[in-house]
């Protein structure tokens, strides 16, 4: 039995990361993280958590996408 990682590159219902500069995302989708869970891990930087509670934008260190929270 071949076990898969979730981010795993052959996963197609995994979006690829990284694709777009700027990001809208939603109180459910927090803790927020980049890349994103449903995007795949393996192309991108480390997965970092970034805190967009108090302001409603964060920025990535590694990759400069911008996310803004959704009312």
């Amino acid at each position: 039995m071949q076990v898969t990682h979730p981010t795993d590159a052959t996963n197609t219902e995994l979006d690829n990361a990284n694709t777009q500069r700027e990001y809208e995302v939603h109180r459910e989708d927090l803790p927020l993280s980049c890349p994103m869970p449903e995007q795949k891990l393996w192309n991108s930087h480390p997965r970092v958590y970034l805190p967009i509670e108090d302001d409603g934008i964060a920025i990535c260190p590694y990759c400069s996408a911008i996310y803004r929270l959704a009312d």
